[in-house]
């Protein structure tokens, strides 16, 4: 007869005090105190997996100091391992060179780099249409525009300068031949990049999207991460959701030059070198005058290497400096005066006459330099010519008119008078009485040569 088969009880887990678990009695240990351990060990884990991109912020005109930030936050961003570098860009323009410099960084740079002009209301103009087209991801922020990269000459006023059109054709065909380059390396839209420079055409965010210029329009840099977060890039899908954003600032030189490296910084800097060698000269051993100048010139002499300098107005600010010192000391009664004021205001004026976008030199700064150093100059060479007709103040011609009083009787044979404090040998051809005042007519040696001094 078949044994009734009686189920087993489950099996329980049983815990004693030391965290110990059995099940049933059996060897199988269960560590509960390493739990913690465990969890924190996973969440470290999580977080160095979590993605991290660099951040870097342009507002204003593009310059030297521009290239340089951007070719160090490219390298701090790649040594960063970063997903991408996010420049938020808003800019009236710059210097090609400056531009040219950027975009060959972004060329070489071995991440993907995502240009966003942003906020709403923000511009990339002139420099800035070709920074933002050379991005591996270009990106608008709502309401921003785009466009209008036609390559202009700036005069002193700040207003665009007609060109001969030898020179225009020239600087047209070389800006539109690079913006094309850059349009069809991204893949974009050719026709309108070309238009932009050669038509000087602009657009808006959304119609810039709509005609394959840029990439996104992203509301804000959140939505931007969004966004960009599986857009393939360089065959390389990116991961940006929920990415750490890790802004690069500008290091201490970086902000110096983007304020040192100005055109109305080397026009003091100018002004420093002409009142400096001025100084020196007119005053020698004041040793202050002639250290300011000649730091103030080797400054200007390296700004001269960066910025885009007309050198016939550099030639003429020299001659101004030239013709100033040549008149103090040749006394031409202000006639090389005149001449170095108009030299220096033209020089002033045809000094960055040929500057991109936000690198001119106004007038609001020319003029009253002009001005200031006319009025210098003038003082200075009146205060020759006046010299030149005052009496002597030194030697002979000093004492003749002066009077004294005799202190003994005078004749042709001699006697004494007395004179500022001091006794002296006189001689007269009229007999003078002791305490009589005589006029002096002129010096022999130490002798004076006196005159009775007739009652008025």
């Amino acid at each position: 007869m078949a044994r009734a088969q009686i189920a087993a009880p489950p099996k329980r887990f049983l815990c004693d005090a030391r965290e110990i678990c059995y099940v049933d009695g059996a060897a199988a240990v269960f560590m509960v105190r390493y739990r913690f351990m465990l969890v924190v060990a996973w969440l470290l884990g999580a977080s160095a997996h979590a993605a991290q991109v660099g951040f870097v912020k342009v507002d204003g005109a593009i310059g030297p100091a521009t290239a340089s930030y951007l070719a160090r936050a490219l390298d701090t961003a790649t040594a960063q391992k970063d997903a991408c570098v996010i420049i938020q860009l808003d800019t009236p323009g710059g210097l090609l060179e400056s531009t040219k410099q950027i975009v060959q960084c972004f060329y070489a740079a071995k991440i993907p780099v995502v240009v966003y002009v942003a906020p709403s209301g923000a511009c990339a103009g002139s420099a800035g249409v070709f920074i933002t087209l050379a991005a591996d991801v270009a990106a608008m922020a709502p309401h921003s525009s785009l466009g209008a990269a036609h390559p202009v000459e700036i005069s002193s006023g700040g207003t665009v300068e007609k060109t001969d059109d030898v020179m225009k054709q020239k600087l047209e065909n070389y800006a539109s031949s690079f913006m094309e380059t850059i349009a069809d390396k991204r893949h974009r839209n050719v026709e309108w990049a070309k238009s932009a420079v050669l038509e000087s055409k602009a657009t808006t965010a959304e119609k810039a999207l709509a005609a394959k210029v840029i990439n996104l329009v992203a509301a804000d840099l959140p939505d931007l991460l969004k966004q960009l977060d599986g857009l393939e890039v360089n065959g390389q899908p990116l991961a940006t959701a929920g990415a750490k954003v890790m802004e690069i600032p500008m290091n201490a030189w970086e902000e110096f030059s983007q304020i040192f490296l100005r055109p109305e910084v080397m026009f003091v800097l100018m002004l420093m070198v002409i009142y400096g060698i001025m100084g020196e000269l007119s005053s020698p051993g004041a040793i202050l005058p002639g250290v300011v100048g000649a730091v103030a010139l080797i400054l200007v002499l390296y700004m001269s290497a960066i910025l885009p300098v007309n050198i016939t107005g550099l030639l003429l600010m020299g001659l101004a400096l030239a013709l100033f010192i040549t008149d103090v000391f040749a006394s031409t009664h202000g006639v090389l005066t005149a001449g170095g004021i108009i030299s220096f205001f033209l020089g002033a004026l045809m000094l960055f006459n040929q500057a991109a976008p936000g690198f001119g030199l106004s007038l609001r700064w020319i003029l009253p330099a002009t001005l200031l150093t006319g009025l210098f100059f003038i003082y200075v060479v009146g205060q020759g010519v006046r010299a030149q007709f005052s009496p002597a103040r030194i030697g002979v011609e000093a004492l003749r008119g002066k009077t004294a009083t005799a202190i003994s009787p005078l004749d042709a044979n001699g006697g004494w008078v007395w004179m500022e404090g001091e006794r002296w040998q006189a001689v007269s051809p009229l007999p003078v009485e002791s305490g009589q005042t005589v006029a002096i007519t002129g010096i022999n040696g130490l002798i004076l040569q006196v005159t009775p001094k007739t009652k008025q």
